[in-house]
């Protein structure tokens, strides 16, 4: 660790204090080292080409027409880029599938919006991130060509 002086406006100190309680950050060292990780994934996010990972919440009925051959179809699609589904039963018929995404940032994207888009899906989201933030790497290959974009073009 390097140790960084930091001269801050009392009123910017206050809230970031507030940051840091309400995010129940060990310090504040933590807390800004975690606003700089989320300013760099920003910035290198805004790559197309950054490595990138995304988690993938979907929420659906499972007894929605045809719904699950059309979640497996997509996840077929995209299965270079899927490192973990995982599938949980909720009370009244309700399904949520949790998916990990890994790949350059716009396939990823492509990938995501495939997967949310399903029809029968109620509600989809995505979040991106990168481990370039923490010095690592998706460890993604591109065997499927230079850029890919959605497959569901190509279905």
């Amino acid at each position: 660790m390097v140790r960084l002086g930091v001269s801050l406006e009392p009123d910017l100190l206050a809230l970031l204090d507030d940051w840091v309680r309400e995010r129940n950050c060990p310090s504040r060292s933590d807390a800004l080292r975690a606003l700089i990780r989320k300013e760099l994934a920003e910035h290198e996010l805004g790559d197309p080409d950054s490595d990138s990972v995304a988690s993938v919440l979907l929420i659906y009925r499972h007894d929605a027409p045809n719904v699950l051959q059309r979640l497996t179809a997509a996840e077929h699609r995209w299965g270079p880029h899927i490192r973990a589904s995982s599938h949980v039963h909720l009370e009244g018929g309700s399904c949520m599938q949790l998916i990990g995404l890994v790949g350059r940032r716009d396939e990823v994207v492509n990938a995501a919006e495939d997967l949310r888009g399903v029809k029968g899906v109620a509600f989809g989201r995505y979040s991106l991130g990168t481990p370039a933030v923490v010095g690592g790497t998706t460890g993604h290959d591109h065997p499927h060509g230079p850029k890919a974009s959605s497959p569901r073009a190509k279905a």
